[in-house]
């Protein structure tokens, strides 16, 4: 077996460990960006998904979502839909040093929101209530706070971006751990980083229980490591009496409520 691989799943354990040993279960969701069309890879990741019982959210980029990605997702039963901008397109300016956002400071407020308010119709007419959840996940993670405050104004009430990413609110759901090294060569951020960045996470979740731990994945962007990665997490943290896995429309709509697990016995040293 890969060490760093082994490792990994050791620490991964011993967190979970933790927390069932406490009664407590870890919090954990997923977030998929930039779909809209049915392609092998994204049939991988819902079959993954779907052995291990676990909902991923797809983030759909309204403009250019397709008949036939609706119809392949119908009757996967834990897929679900929310929406990715509109087109997911760059409006800021890279020769001044700005990072890329579509939902950014040169968009005409007014102008933005008319096509937020048609994306949003896109998806639901596309895939219906029972799918498409009314949350918007910005291109880039990005988004100005006035864009934000009238999101709820045309009916999308939640929200999710990147870790520290723009002050919470109610109806907002973080992913906190990208898989994919993006700079230089696209490609899974290996075991030794993944571990790093879920003991930070897992860490936090101790003092901080009831923040959900987001998992963020890019479907069209993987390469053999990620889908390994997926496979290997999923084996340990979608079976663990430490961690559990809400219904993501619960989620953004509040609804869930934390289970009450009894705790198990802890040892201690006579």
């Amino acid at each position: 077996m890969n060490a760093d691989l082994d490792q990994f799943q050791r620490s991964l354990n011993a967190h979970l460990d933790w927390f069932a040993a406490r009664g407590r279960k870890v919090r954990f969701w997923w977030r998929d960006d930039d779909a809209i069309e049915p392609t092998a890879e994204l049939d991988r990741m819902l079959d993954i998904a779907n052995r291990h019982g676990v909902d991923v959210a797809l983030a759909v980029i309204p403009k250019y979502a397709t008949p036939a990605l609706a119809d392949r997702l119908s009757n996967e039963p834990h897929a679900m839909v929310l929406q990715h901008g509109f087109q997911h397109k760059n409006f800021q300016r890279k020769d001044l040093g700005e990072k890329a956002a579509e939902l950014g400071t040169r968009r005409d407020p007014d102008a933005l929101m008319a096509e937020l308010a048609a994306g949003k119709q896109r998806l639901q007419d596309l895939f219906g209530p029972g799918k498409f959840i009314p949350a918007m996940v910005p291109p880039w993670n990005r988004i100005t706070p006035d864009i934000s405050r009238r999101l709820p104004g045309i009916g999308l009430t939640g929200l999710s971006t990147f870790t520290q990413f723009n002050f919470p609110r109610d109806g907002q759901i973080q992913a906190h751990i990208d898989i994919i090294k993006w700079k230089k060569d696209r490609r899974f951020i290996g075991y030794d980083s993944a571990s790093a960045r879920f003991d930070l996470q897992l860490c936090r979740r101790r003092t901080n229980p009831d923040e959900p731990l987001g998992l963020l994945s890019h479907h069209l962007a993987h390469d053999k490591g990620c889908f390994v990665f997926l496979e290997e997490f999923l084996k340990i943290a979608a079976h663990h009496d430490g961690a559990e896995w809400p219904n993501i429309r619960d989620l953004f709509s509040g609804a869930f409520k934390p289970a009450q697990v009894r705790p198990k016995a802890i040892a201690h040293p006579d």
